[in-house]
């Protein structure tokens, strides 16, 4: 039974996965995963079926809730939307001016993340191994595509929701990421931030349905074969950190439906090339103790997980 204390920590959860899918290449699937909710959030977005609304219709709206975890979804929702009404502001603000800095951070959390998930596994034999690799390897990829400029239509925008939400959900992969690959991430973040409420009612309305249509997947696939399916998630993990890694080289630019220039193609660097390709500072202390703070973060989260 949830106290105050645990409903006030689970919606900062909740914020904090809304931050984190606000940046391209940072999955809030990855941030539910080392907070420990992630499998209730699968099995409770799962629990949202048409036997759950036949319930509702016999027994009435409490019989319902309760069916869905619904206080727990409702307080999750509530701190990822105002997180991306509010703090995607600053996360996109800090990645605009302080990249280094905010890449850093997320490569630290997202690599002690992963060596956390590795030890989640019961036994690693070939199969699961193979797994870890396959999830690498495309992840790896999925980083590496240059993005595409897309039309924006009502179906363009209902589909970028469905997919990225699948993405948003899987640790590892960024749905941010996603939405930038399809060409549509400028145009859902320029909604949600000028309250554009046509397309972001459509593209909720895509998120949605491949929420509920993509949970039951992936609760099937915990049920049923939990080490294989936590090694293909480290490995999307993993495989990630090539997207986030703090210094970046842009190679070539596109002009986005504004006019403005964004970059289209960059290429890891170490951190004496980045100045010296960019005349950028490093910042590689602080890069360092920030990359630090994202995995004592990670610590912290396990061994409260733990003492529970």
């Amino acid at each position: 039974m949830r106290q105050l204390k645990d409903w006030i920590s689970l919606w900062l959860k909740g914020v904090a996965m809304g931050a984190a899918d606000a940046v391209p290449g940072v999955s809030g699937g990855t941030v539910a995963f080392i907070t420990g909710i992630y499998e209730e959030l699968i099995e409770s977005i799962r629990m949202i079926t048409p036997a759950a609304f036949m319930l509702l219709l016999k027994q009435g709206p409490l019989a319902f809730w309760k069916h869905i975890n619904g206080t727990f979804l409702l307080v999750l929702v509530v701190g990822i939307l105002g997180s991306l009404f509010t703090l995607a502001r600053v996360a996109i603000y800090l990645l605009q001016n302080y990249p280094e800095m905010l890449w850093a951070f997320f490569f630290g959390l997202i690599l002690s993340s992963a060596v956390w998930m590795l030890g989640q596994v019961r036994e690693w034999d070939s199969k699961n191994i193979s797994l870890l690799v396959l999830g690498g390897a495309v992840a790896l990829v999925l980083t590496v595509i240059t993005p595409a400029q897309s039309e924006i239509t009502f179906l363009s925008v209902f589909l970028a929701g469905f997919i990225a939400i699948c993405a948003m959900i899987l640790p590892g992969i960024s749905g941010s990421f996603i939405l930038l690959l399809m060409g549509m991430y400028g145009p859902i973040m320029g909604a949600v931030k000028g309250l554009e409420w046509d397309i972001i009612g459509l593209f909720f309305a895509g998120c949605v349905l491949g929420l509920l249509s993509f949970s039951h997947l992936l609760s099937w696939m915990f049920r049923n074969y939990h080490d294989m399916t936590v090694a293909l998630l480290t490995g999307f993990m993993l495989g990630s950190l090539n997207k986030v890694w703090p210094w970046k080289y842009t190679s070539s630019y596109r002009i986005d439906r504004h006019g403005e220039q964004v970059p289209l193609v960059q290429d890891n660097v170490l951190p004496a090339s980045y100045q010296a390709l960019t005349g950028n500072e490093p910042y590689l202390v602080l890069a360092i103790v920030l990359m630090l703070v994202g995995a004592a973060l990670v610590y912290l989260l396990e061994l409260k997980m733990n003492s529970k």
